[in-house]
């Protein structure tokens, strides 16, 4: 019995010495290997430039500091997902909804249009003789005149000399009638009436002035000659519409002009009487491409008599869509949707449970008022990103993921992206900055200017463009950097200050307004992320061309919701659509 005691005392004892000399080195090698792991993946970044993300320690390539280690990555996630934080997504208002099948055939396309003259029913009231106009009775555009009314008197020289001949002949009617028609007939031919010939013969006085009288009845919609002006015959003096109907012109883009025809129903609805709808056909369509605006004209002719519409008047036309939809299609609203020049992209929410996103590039097929008919790149019941578009591509690109700009998707900058404002799109994070009232107040009145100067480009007018410019340049000399308290707002109103001032000030330092709306583009960008981080107290719309910058796309910051093209003047004032509401 004391010899078993021994052994397995024994025992214990080379078991407890095994340990200390083996068990530490094991431990010890599992830790050192776990900690080579965590070594060899820890990526290293720059607190005061937090896109940069390099694989080993070393100075920032920016600002020369000493980078610090950056925190892991979520774990399980794919090359090009990323998280944002359940915080993030409430502070940017991030919304995503489920993509599913429109099988209705009827759905509504959107047309924006304008009122104008029907041309068809328009006159020119011209003079019949040459001569001098002593009187014209219409005083302005816009009156109204009834057919026989009296318009204008006029001296003529050669109609003095023709009523003498009436006059003459009249006594030689039955000796000469064929010489006495043909001076009637001259008259009636200056439209001289029947009755006003018969008076001169009867009279035997030749009047000395000769009224002209509105052959039909209309609104004068110009005045092309003033009193005492010399006219010669046939020359116009009038332009005389009848307002009783009007055209509705809408633009239909290139894109879909399969989509009507002739004869279809048409609902048109104006800013005027927004809780009345006018319900008529599809007119004509113009057989004329327009090279300029990428579009053709859409006419509609409108019941007019109670003189609702105006020329010049805003309208929007509905067309119910018959054509195109003959099995489901899928469909997606036009806010999820981000254009760079020929592709498309949308942020797909990866995770039921969690905010873990990536982008996707997919192809569209139509337009249908606010949504986009999918043709690939999505299938039913993925969940996209539909509110906050831009904030989450954003993000995006901060953390080096696939995103509207960056196709491959990188982390490691060289720090000069910002030359023309596109290091607001690699540094803008996905949530507002909270700062102080006085410092909105101050970016608001730099807002303020932008949209002068956005105004300025809708007009086509350079010389008030740089006004606004430098207006805008004065307002950005007045916001306080010190009112930020923070090294967050500190660095990201840095970043946007530099941009902003380089736009404004090339646009001050030249003439042109092509350059303009080049350096346009770029200031936007970076006033939208200032916007989105800072806030300015007011609902504002970023809104998207994807024709603008030679097909590019090109975004910019509106106080309206209706879409007003800055980048085209009047060419095409509305191309676009709102891509996000900044609250």
């Amino acid at each position: 019995m004391k010899k078993y005691i021994i052994y397995s005392g024994v025992l214990a004892v080379g078991l407890l010495l095994g340990w200390l000399f083996f068990g530490n080195s094991i431990n010890e090698k599992a830790e050192h290997n776990h900690a080579e792991s965590i070594e060899k993946n820890q990526l290293w970044t720059c607190s005061m430039h937090p896109q940069i993300m390099l694989p080993e320690a070393g100075d920032c390539p920016i600002c020369g500091m000493d980078l610090i280690p950056a925190e892991s990555g979520a774990d399980g996630l794919n090359a090009n997902e990323f998280k944002l934080t359940n915080n993030a997504m409430a502070l940017a208002n991030i919304q995503t909804s489920f993509v599913g099948k429109n099988t209705n055939k009827n759905t509504a396309i959107k047309l924006s249009g304008k009122v104008s003259e029907n041309e068809e029913a328009n006159v020119v009231q011209a003079s019949y003789f040459s001569g001098r106009i002593e009187r014209l009775s219409i005083n302005s555009v816009g009156e109204e005149v009834r057919k026989g009314q009296l318009l204008a008197t006029i001296y003529s020289p050669e109609l003095f000399a023709a009523q003498q001949e009436l006059i003459t002949t009249s006594s030689l009617k039955e000796s000469q009638p064929a010489l006495y028609k043909a001076v009637r007939n001259k008259l009636k031919l200056w439209k001289i009436s029947e009755n006003q010939i018969n008076q001169i013969e009867a009279s035997g006085i030749v009047k000395q002035n000769v009224p002209i009288y509105a052959t039909v009845s209309g609104t004068v919609s110009e005045k092309l000659v003033e009193q005492g002006d010399y006219v010669k015959q046939g020359q116009a003096l009038l332009k005389i519409a009848n307002l009783n109907t009007v055209w509705a012109l809408f633009d239909v883009y290139e894109n879909q002009i399969e989509l009507f025809k002739k004869g279809q129903d048409i609902t048109v609805i104006t800013n005027a009487y927004p809780n009345k709808e006018f319900k008529n056909k599809v007119d004509f369509i113009d057989p004329t491409f327009n090279l300029a605006t990428r579009t053709v004209k859409l006419r509609v002719v409108l019941n007019n008599k109670n003189r609702e519409f105006k020329t010049g008047m805003f309208v929007e036309g509905y067309v119910e869509n018959t054509l195109s939809f003959n099995g489901e299609r899928l469909m997606i609203p036009s806010s999820a949707v981000l254009w760079t020049g020929k592709r498309s992209v949308v942020y797909l929410k990866t995770s039921p449970n969690e905010p873990i996103f990536e982008m996707q590039e997919i192809t569209l097929g139509k337009q249908l008022e606010e949504q986009y008919e999918v043709l690939e790149g999505l299938k039913k019941g993925d969940e996209i990103v539909t509110n906050g578009t831009f904030t989450v591509d954003a993000s995006a690109q901060l953390q080096g993921k696939k995103s509207m700009m960056n196709k491959t998707g990188s982390k490691t900058m060289t720090g000069h992206e910002g030359h023309f404002g596109m290091e607001i799109l690699k540094t803008t994070e996905s949530k507002r900055v909270i700062v102080a009232a006085k410092f909105q107040e101050q970016l608001k009145m730099v807002f303020n200017n932008y949209i002068e100067l956005k105004d300025a480009l809708v007009k086509d007018d350079p010389k008030s463009v740089i006004k606004y410019a430098d207006a805008m340049l004065n307002s950005l000399g007045k916001v306080e950097m010190k009112l930020l308290d923070n090294l967050e707002a500190h660095n990201k109103w840095m970043a946007f200050e530099k941009g902003i001032k380089y736009s404004v000030n090339s646009i001050s330092k030249t003439p042109d307004i092509k350059l303009h709306r080049d350096y346009f583009k770029h200031l936007s960008m970076d006033l939208i992320s200032a916007v989105e981080t800072f806030g300015i107290n007011e609902k504002v719309y970023s809104q998207f061309c994807p024709m603008a910058d030679n097909n590019n796309g090109a975004y910019w910051l509106s106080r309206e919701e209706k879409v007003i093209n800055p980048y085209f003047g009047n060419a095409m004032l509305t191309c676009g659509s709102v891509k996000q509401t900044i609250e």
